[in-house]
């Protein structure tokens, strides 16, 4: 057989993660990434620090990143990503930016993100204004996250965090979801989890559904961002960042957040969930959000958007 004829692998087009020493997740970067996109990941040299606002200034620093990005683009990627929440907002927006722009530089001037940043594309994509966040972090690290959104002109409006100072990436998909229904979502636009190092790609569109709110994660939003700048779409059906039709379909409720919640339902285990069986080719999704009839004529529409944010700009 003449192998030739097969043409050889779809041409592919790079980007380069520079993610913390301590990530494990790099499977879960794949899953939110189209056939035609390769990643190259590499790692900041490791600390022996705990997670906590000390090894975020470590992992951050511009002489590491710019030699990180170094390294990665001796494969020519298209664009550079820094996968690492809290690393890209302990700084405050001025840091983010500058360390947009230390990968760039080091780069040959190709875009890149950073999660914090890519997080605040997400809320202005969504038009989410007052946020919820659920965190892995200690007290200190998660108030951090909220005075970088605040200094963004985005609201936290409730906080709920593990106090974990390492070994995050251990933790199953049960104890995101539990956290995730602590929340206070009265007054929120947007529920967001924290932490590249957490897992999440199974149970975005689970909690959506429960909760009829968008539900955005650390490593999707750096997914959709980093592929969105080189003009590519992520992959994550019923995720409603990505996903047209799951965020049309939260709609009714948006506009009318009298709706009651249903009745959490209980998980079977307290073990953590196995990762979800791939979709199929064919047929309807088993995972399909079912959300409410939109609401009734005469009920009070949406009074319109608020003053704008004051949004970073890449």
């Amino acid at each position: 057989m003449d192998i030739t004829t097969f043409g050889g692998p779809v041409p592919q087009r790079g980007i380069g993660v520079v993610a913390p020493f301590d990530f494990a997740l790099d499977r879960e970067l794949w899953r939110w990434t189209p056939e035609e996109v390769s990643l190259h990941l590499t790692r900041t040299p490791y600390v022996p620090v705990e997670v906590s606002v000390d090894m975020a200034r470590l992992i951050s620093e511009h002489e590491t990143l710019q030699s990180a990005v170094t390294a990665l683009d001796a494969v020519r990627p298209v664009s550079f990503a820094y996968a690492c929440t809290s690393g890209s907002f302990v700084g405050g927006i001025p840091h983010e930016r500058a360390m947009c722009s230390s990968m760039s530089r080091a780069g040959r001037d190709m875009p890149a993100v950073t999660t914090s940043g890519a997080l605040l594309e997400a809320l202005l994509e969504l038009g989410a204004r007052r946020v919820s966040v659920i965190t892995p972090y200690t007290a200190s690290l998660t108030d951090a996250l909220a005075d970088f959104l605040a200094e963004a002109g985005v609201e936290v409006v409730s906080r709920q965090y593990m106090g974990l100072t390492g070994e995050i990436w251990k933790v199953g998909y049960r104890n995101v979801v539990d956290l995730a229904r602590t929340a206070d979502l009265s007054e929120a636009d947007c529920l967001f989890i924290s932490c590249t190092n957490l897992a999440t790609y199974d149970v975005i569109p689970q909690l959506e559904a429960e909760l009829r709110i968008p539900v955005i994660s650390a490593n999707q939003v750096t997914m959709w961002a980093a592929l969105r700048h080189i003009g590519l779409r992520a992959t994550g059906d019923y995720q409603s960042l990505i996903d047209q039709a799951a965020r049309e379909a939260l709609g009714p409720y948006l506009r009318n957040r009298s709706l009651p919640l249903p009745p959490a339902e209980p998980l079977p285990s307290a073990e953590p969930l196995p990762p979800a069986e791939p979709l199929p080719a064919t047929g309807p999704a088993p995972c399909e959000p079912t959300l409410p009839d939109p609401p009734p004529a005469g009920q009070p529409e949406d009074p319109g958007p608020a003053s704008e944010p004051n949004w970073p700009e890449h």
